[in-house]
């Protein structure tokens, strides 16, 4: 009888989670599908998920095939890697030892420390862009790659990911680590770093995303069109060259050539993303 009664919750739960699903999806299919339309099927059929007739036009323009537009998609994509990755490795480092100060060392000011951090995250990024604009010229870092990715390296919300992280391993790991004669730096990389291992891959995750993604801090850290990230090109381009006529399959080929890193990295990582449960053990 229960599994009778579950069966009518089960269906309408399913038939609402590929609901769900269709219509988070769905935007990302038109945008595939239309970059493989003509500019006329694309006007007339916004929504097909059949482009008819099939062509690769936009794509092929996408990569610099046409000469007609100026478009260096490659130094695009070698400068949105460089600072991603750059960024991405310098906010785990920075993030895991900050996340490891807050959560095991007492120090004066430590709660004021604390607190700060979350009151960062009640701040809106637009509200910073005039000062950053002001400081990285008074710093000579403006038009610069070390302009576009030192301010990044600091990131509230990956130091209270690996604060919590720290707090969740039991201290008798360290205090048996020091026992053995190794010191906070051994114990930290040695020992506790490796239980952390999914927190650590979340933040590299979020990293990513959010400097692959960003856009408002590259338009205020450069004006040099050597410099321009993936993004930050597309939308000069857009606003630019590509802003009179419509051209939607070149625009969404764009768009979908700069989510494609994104997805290949949650492929990737997706089940260290999704596990929040961690193991750790003390011998006795």
């Amino acid at each position: 009888m229960r599994k009778e009664r579950g069966l009518p919750v089960r269906i309408i739960g399913y038939s609402l989670l590929a609901l769900a699903t269709v219509l988070y999806l769905g935007p990302f299919a038109v945008q595939f599908a239309t970059s493989f339309k003509t500019d006329p099927d694309a006007a007339n059929n916004p929504i097909s998920l059949i482009p008819d007739p099939v062509t690769l036009n936009a794509w092929r323009r996408a990569f610099g095939m046409d000469t007609a537009l100026d478009m260096p998609i490659l130094r695009w994509m070698g400068n949105s890697f460089f600072v991603t990755i750059s960024v991405t490795l310098g906010r785990l480092v920075i993030d895991a030892m900050a996340g490891y100060a807050l959560a095991r060392l007492r120090f004066v000011g430590r709660s004021a420390v604390n607190a700060m951090i979350i009151a960062l995250l009640a701040v809106p990024g637009v509200v910073l862009l005039i000062p950053k604009f002001l400081v990285l010229q008074q710093l000579g870092m403006f038009n610069s790659y070390a302009g576009m990715i030192l301010p990044l390296f600091c990131d509230a919300v990956g130091i209270l990911l690996m604060k919590t992280a720290f707090e969740q391993i039991p201290p008798q790991l360290e205090e048996a680590a020091r026992i053995d004669g190794a010191g906070i730096v051994r114990t930290f990389l040695s020992v506790v770093l490796p239980l952390v291992r999914p927190a650590l891959v979340t933040v590299g995750i979020l990293a990513f995303q959010g400097s692959w993604n960003e856009f408002t801090h590259f338009l205020v850290a450069t004006s040099d069109p050597d410099l321009a990230t993936l993004n930050l090109g597309i939308a000069r381009l857009t606003s630019g060259a590509m802003g009179g006529p419509q051209q939607f399959p070149l625009k969404l080929a764009l768009a979908t050539l700069s989510v494609i890193p994104i997805l290949i990295v949650y492929v990737i990582f997706q089940r260290h993303f999704v596990r929040s449960q961690m193991s750790a053990g003390v011998k006795e």
